[in-house]
């Protein structure tokens, strides 16, 4: 009971984290994942019940537990190929195959759970022996099993996940679960445990293909699956879960990219005269912005603000990122700025995770708290990423920010991809114009292109709140609305 507890939490944890490399770990992938876990469970206990009493037998209840901890072994080799599927219909936003294939992963990891939710009424039916004991007994195997449980979330979370990897989790899990099954089995049965403990040493691999390039790093960190892909002529990327994304990209010798990021290094210039002295990063990643604004404004103090550390080290490693006025920290964006006494000149947020973004960097507190943090006449640009074809996300975001600060701006830099300006002081393309001879040579070209796009904030969305912000939902209707007009 114990370990079987420990395994279906501990599955539970790890199903999530599978799924999460590739749909996000937003709280509909989680209440996705739970609610199919308590369904399985749910059967698994009337299934279990009915079993019990009719082969009330040590040996079926073993042979089910192995049963369960083979289909552990098997989840995360198979689900890659649906996974896959599911990334494929979502990039190309058909909703159906997104949502089928979503489904079959689920059922995965339904049947498994299935089977480990029949072992409770059967384990208390065998330790019954009078009726007068059934109420001691069945209590006592719960409060075992919930310790189980206990021990599971906490070792998968804090253990199993960091050091060893997803695949290898659900490996030990099943290794446990067959362990304790095949001691009341026939002999035959001790290859089993022997046959999962050499799955463990198979190589875990990448998440999806790559490409024209190759992955030089990768690893699980405690927040989410992360590797840098390089490709044949030196550029590196970094991928974070779904990898749908290149949050950080780094090409040696050369400072711009061509994306979005070469907006924040003069947008700052539409509300102010000068360059900003001090900038704070927040969703700072492998250090794109960081190490470009370190190059172009070696003046400007930059604090980097990256919730994973691991973040911050391949920075350092892998794509340059170094500076005597850089300083880097591992901290949630607005925990560092409701901590910090200091203030900046500018503030990008730039932590908003495709598809989804985290609910409290979108609201009129976060925003309120932004404002505190910016000196007189200072600038906040928000890197909006969406669907393309829809700009309910982008109106949601200009709606709130406006809540807070009286002039807000938008650069449709991409298709999927807006930044947003805002300051107290007025913003206007005019001054960006005017900003174009002081800024270094290499600059100018993106700021007169980024000068003809500026234009005014979109209005009609909601403002958001702490109380009320369902992100999800609006990116979740926005796919929706996109796919139905088959765009991408």
């Amino acid at each position: 009971m114990f370990v079987v507890g420990a395994s279906s939490l501990g599955g539970e944890i790890a199903a999530a984290r599978l799924l999460a490399p590739w749909f996000g770990d937003s709280t509909l992938i989680w209440a996705n994942t739970i609610a199919t876990v308590l369904v399985a469970l749910s059967a698994g206990y009337w299934i279990g019940g009915r079993l019990a009493d009719r082969d009330p037998s040590l040996d079926r209840l073993s042979a089910i537990v192995l049963v369960a901890g083979g289909l552990f072994a098997v989840v995360p080799f198979v689900a890659g190929p649906f996974l896959r599927v599911s990334v494929d219909a979502f990039d190309a936003l058909s909703a159906g195959a997104f949502v089928g294939s979503l489904v079959a992963v689920l059922v995965l990891i339904a049947l498994p759970m299935l089977l480990l939710g029949t072992v409770a009424p059967y384990a208390i039916r065998l330790a019954v022996t009078r009726v007068e004991e059934a109420g001691a007994v069945a209590g006592r195997l719960y409060a075992i099993s919930t310790l189980g449980s206990l021990t599971g979330v906490f070792l998968s979370a804090l253990l199993l996940i960091p050091l060893l990897g997803t695949r290898r989790t659900f490996l030990t899990f099943a290794l446990a679960l067959v362990l304790v099954a095949v001691v009341s089995m026939q002999r035959r049965w001790v290859l089993a445990p022997i046959g999962l403990a050499a799955l463990l040493a198979i190589p875990a691999g990448t998440v999806k293909a790559t490409g024209d390039g190759r992955v030089i790093w990768e690893k699980e960190t405690p927040y989410q699956y992360a590797r840098v892909v390089e490709t044949p002529d030196g550029e590196r990327r970094l991928e974070l879960n779904e990898g749908q994304a290149v949050h950080s990209v780094y090409q040696p010798g050369t400072w711009l990219t061509g994306n979005y990021w070469d907006e924040f290094l003069v947008l700052p210039f539409a509300a102010r005269r000068a360059a900003p002295r001090s900038v704070a990063i927040l969703g700072n990643a492998a250090g794109t912005t960081a190490r470009a604004y370190g190059h172009f404004f070696p003046a400007a103090r930059v604090d980097g603000v990256e919730l994973d550390s691991a973040l911050n080290d391949v920075g350092r490693e892998l794509f340059d990122l170094h500076g005597a006025r850089l300083h880097l920290h591992a901290e949630d964006g607005r925990t560092f700025l409701r901590a910090s006494e200091r203030r900046w000149d500018a503030i990008f947020v730039d932590a908003y995770r495709q598809p989804y973004v985290p609910f409290h960097l979108a609201t009129r507190e976060f925003f309120t708290l932004v404002r505190e943090r910016l000196n007189p006449g200072g600038v906040v640009l928000v890197n909006a990423g969406h669907p393309e074809g829809s700009d309910a996300l982008e109106r949601t975001l200009a709606t709130t920010i406006a809540d807070v600060f009286p002039h807000v701006a938008r650069d449709p830099s991409q298709e999927v991809n807006t930044v947003l300006i805002a300051s107290e002081a007025p913003i206007s393309e005019e001054a960006l114009w005017r900003a174009l001879p002081a800024l270094p040579p290499a600059l100018r070209p993106v700021g007169a292109a980024t000068a003809t796009r500026l234009a005014s904030a979109l209005t009609g969305g909601d403002v958001y709140t702490d109380d009320k912000a369902p992100v999800e939902w609006l990116i979740d209707a926005s796919i929706v609305e996109v796919a139905a007009r088959g765009e991408r």
